[in-house]
């Protein structure tokens, strides 16, 4: 399942490829109780094996995305709806410096929404 994932990340190309790691090492790197897997073909970052947010790519501007799974619990003007009722997205230039702050800003309070049990947690 390792090189699975890791092969999902090394067959992008630049500069999505390097966007996609980092952003990987940056949701990893906020709570150790966050595990990778893959769903649906995209990477998928689980809580406690309860699925948090995904990695993918816009399949018209091949741009790469955050979706958190609860977004709808979500208030940030970055992040997009669309037409979706519970995600909501993060979209990130792969060509420019990564928004770090905004990006761990809203993951800790997705995560926030786990630990203090918003979202149930078995």
């Amino acid at each position: 399942m390792v090189q699975d994932l890791d092969n999902y990340y090394l067959n992008k190309e630049e500069p999505n490829k390097g966007c996609l790691l980092a952003l990987r090492r940056i949701i990893l790197e906020q709570d150790t109780k966050l595990t990778e897997t893959r769903k649906y073909g995209m990477p998928c970052f689980c809580y406690k094996k309860k699925m948090f947010c995904y990695l993918w790519t816009d399949k018209k501007t091949d741009e790469p995305y955050i979706l958190f799974v609860e977004g709808k619990y979500l208030d940030h003007p970055q992040l997009e709806r669309g037409n979706r009722s519970r995600m909501k997205i993060l979209r990130i230039n792969p060509s420019v410096d990564l928004p770090i702050q905004t990006i761990e800003l809203l993951l800790d309070e997705a995560l926030g929404l786990y630990r203090n049990g918003t979202i149930n947690v078995k």
